[in-house]
C-alpha cells in the first residue's frame, strides 16, 4: 500500500533535504511544530520507507572529480556474461557513481565522476570497452549541472 504524505510531512522531509544533518529542534522551530511531532513524523517516514537513510552530499568539484559524465552502454548478448553481471561489474569501478538498467536503444546508463576528459576517455576506451558483454558505448558529458539530488 502507497503511503501519503500529509502537508506537515513534506514540510519535514523538504527540511531534510535541505540539510539532514539539522537538529530536531531546530527544524520544529523553522516549521513551528513541537520537537516531539517532528521526531515521531521523522520516524514513521523511515518505517515506512519514504526516508531510506541520511547520507552526506558530496561536492564532487572539491574532491576532484568535477566531470560528470554519462556513458550509454549496449550490452552483447551472445557472450557469457549476464546484463546483470555486467552492470555488477560496471558499479565496481571507483569512477562509476551510478548504474541504470534501462529501456530503448541503449541497455546500461552509467553515471561517471572524474577529473577531466582524459580520463573519462582512459576509463571508456580501456576499461569499458574491454569488458565482457559490452558492445558499444556512447559518452556525453556534462557542460553544466543545473539540478541534482541524491
Amino acid at each position: 500500500m502507497k503511503y501519503r504524505l500529509d502537508t506537515t510531512d513534506e514540510r519535514i522531509l523538504a527540511k531534510l533535504m535541505e540539510d539532514s544533518s539539522k537538529s530536531l529542534a531546530r527544524i520544529a522551530r523553522e516549521l513551528g511544530l513541537p520537537r516531539p511531532t517532528v521526531n515521531y513524523r521523522i520516524q514513521r517516514m523511515r518505517k515506512e520507507g519514504i526516508i531510506r537513510k541520511f547520507t552526506v552530499l558530496r561536492n564532487h568539484a572539491r574532491l576532484g572529480r568535477g566531470m560528470t559524465t554519462f556513458v550509454f552502454v549496449r550490452y552483447r548478448r551472445d557472450n557469457a556474461v549476464s546484463q546483470r553481471k555486467l552492470a555488477d561489474q560496471l558499479a565496481k569501478l571507483p569512477q562509476v557513481y551510478e548504474v541504470h538498467l534501462i529501456t530503448g536503444d541503449w541497455d546500461i546508463l552509467l553515471k561517471i565522476r572524474t577529473r577531466n576528459l582524459k580520463e573519462v576517455g582512459s576509463l571508456v576506451l580501456d576499461e569499458l570497452r574491454s569488458l565482457e558483454g559490452v558492445e558499444r558505448t556512447l559518452t556525453s558529458s556534462a557542460l553544466a549541472t543545473v539540478k541534482e539530488e541524491i
